[in-house]
């Protein structure tokens, strides 16, 4: 019989894990920096399953889960949440989230920007992630850091600080920039840069301007970003340390990243080793339904409709004209409607139309009944409607949700409406030909079966993962060697010049012995003598 491998973990956004001995749990301090709602769906999800395996957490974080009385082995460190929307409204005319929606790709990576450093910088001033970079007696007591690949790099220090090797998560799943983390090369002829709406099958462009907003996000991150995040640290902590690495360097210590993303939503492509597909590990198995809502969903002879626009965007902030405009299509439908909308007291509301200010989401998508998921189209939401086989009509407002929705109609699963110009003819003519034609059910299904086909869950693929980091003391093993070549030699510019040289220059000398010899034969003209 094997021993059990047991470990401890620091979760900050990070995930610390500790050594103990064999049979007993881990540790895991986890500090996540960056206020977005979403991403903690997957965050969370995995600190629960760590719990549930036995592992001791310790979460840092601007959400509280407490109320979920997870038991002896979480504790909990709450601190203030950064103003991200001052951000925003310093950077747009944005006063909601609705209003970004024309919000250009170069603008939209600069605000990123600028929330993950103020995000950052406002973390290392709270007391309690002071008192983890200043605990004495680092070395040894952690195995393992765990922590969010979002604009929050400077948490890395953590892992550098306590000596242990590093599981990112990264919650919106691929982007162009992680090959550089993990030393492989991505070809941008077909991988869009991710915040643009282009699927694997670019016109030309399409591509020019794909390679041009990947062109200026690798610019803005060397020249700005991560000098910024490398101020940010020598603001805190040059006095307490000597020496302090880059962003860059820290990013070195990186041993596997843990990818939002899973086929078919991601189109195929090159990943390293270390680059781990675990999109969907928040889907749970479904919930009972409230009572009133399971009955209203039981009642519906021909199916609901879902429509959220989840936890960021508002549809209490729509135009007033805006929201008579759905409640006058709802309410011409046979179909019944829940909608999660921030105003119970939405007035003038149709019989078939349910509102409430927050609904389950996943155990709503899970029901029979629901034949179409009106949404933003941010990246879990459509990984439940995927899971689920509900088809979409899609409303992005911003970053990645223009792809998720652009994805979804090349596939013949979803439908597209600008909730800015939609009129009252599009969305019922939208919205019938979601419910009636069954080739958009047929198509999410199958998309629904490659989704859920896997060797492993996506959590069990995780926690394999995380463990196996550990077991192998950071898994030097799966991290690329490109990462310690210069960067003329990963992109082989050094092999070109000498290539380059050995052709060029027998053809250069060759071209002055025949100058040389042309200048020798040449006729010497003799002086006029008068």
């Amino acid at each position: 019989m094997q021993p059990k491998i047991t470990l401890k973990l620091l979760l900050l956004g990070l995930v610390a894990v500790q050594h103990l001995e064999v049979g007993a749990g881990s540790r895991i301090l986890a500090p996540f920096f960056f206020p977005g709602k979403s991403h903690f769906m997957m965050t969370n999800a995995i600190i629960r399953e760590l719990v549930q395996r036995g592992h001791e957490v310790t979460f840092i974080t601007p959400f509280s889960l407490a109320k979920e009385n997870l038991g002896s082995n979480y504790t909990e460190v709450l601190i203030p949440q950064y103003d991200i929307w001052g951000s925003v409204m310093g950077m747009s005319k944005a006063k909601t989230a609705l209003d970004m929606r024309d919000l250009g790709t170069v603008t939209f990576i600069k605000l990123a920007y600028v929330m993950g450093l103020g995000s950052t910088d406002f973390a290392f001033e709270q007391k309690e992630v002071l008192n983890l970079i200043n605990a004495k007696d680092k070395l040894g007591k952690y195995d393992l850091l765990l922590t969010e690949q979002f604009f929050n790099e400077g948490a890395l220090i953590l892992g550098h600080l306590y000596q242990i090797p590093i599981i990112t998560i990264s919650t919106f799943g691929f982007a162009n920039y992680l090959t550089s983390l993990t030393g492989i090369i991505n070809p941008w002829s077909y991988v869009a840069h991710g915040w643009k709406p282009y699927t694997d099958r670019m016109t030309l462009w399409e591509r020019i301007d794909s390679v041009y907003g990947s062109l200026v996000e690798e610019a803005m991150r060397t020249f700005w970003y991560y000098p910024a995040q490398n101020q940010i640290l020598h603001k805190h902590f040059s006095k307490q340390f000597k020496e302090l690495p880059t962003i860059k360097q820290l990013e070195r210590n990186i041993s596997a990243i843990l990818l939002n993303s899973y086929l078919p939503l991601e189109p195929p492509k090159p990943l390293s080793f270390n680059m781990i597909p675990v999109g969907g590990l928040h889907i749970k198995p479904p919930n009972p339904l409230p009572t009133n809502m399971q009955k209203f969903l039981d009642d519906a002879k021909h199916g609901a409709i879902y429509f959220s626009l989840g936890s960021q965007v508002r549809s209490a902030d729509f135009p007033p004209e805006k929201i008579k405009m759905f409640l006058r299509v709802f309410g011409s439908m046979k179909q019944r409607v829940l909608w999660k909308f921030e105003d119970d007291k939405l007035p003038n509301l149709p019989a078939n139309v349910m509102v409430q200010k927050w609904m389950p989401q996943n155990d709503i998508l899970a029901h029979p009944n629901v034949k179409v998921f009106i949404s933003h189209c941010g990246l879990f939401g459509t990984q439940e409607a995927v899971h689920y086989g509900v088809p979409v009509l899609g409303m992005p407002v911003y970053a990645d949700q223009h792809l998720n929705i652009k994805k979804g109609t090349a596939a013949g699963y979803a439908l597209e409406v600008n909730y800015l110009t939609v009129t009252k003819e599009e969305l019922q003519s939208s919205l019938t030909e979601l419910l009636e034609n069954p080739k958009y059910r047929d198509n999410m299904k199958r998309a629904s079966r490659i989704f859920r086909d896997r060797p492993l869950s996506a959590m069990d693929t995780a926690i394999f993962w995380i463990d196996y980091v550990i077991d192998h003391r950071g898994a030097p093993h799966m991290v690329s060697a490109g990462l310690d070549l210069a960067w003329y030699q990963f992109y082989l510019l050094d092999i070109i010049g000498i290539a380059l040289a050995i052709i060029l220059l027998p053809i250069l000398g060759l071209i002055l012995v025949c100058r040389n010899f042309k200048s020798a034969k040449k006729p010497k003209t003799k002086a006029k003598q008068n």
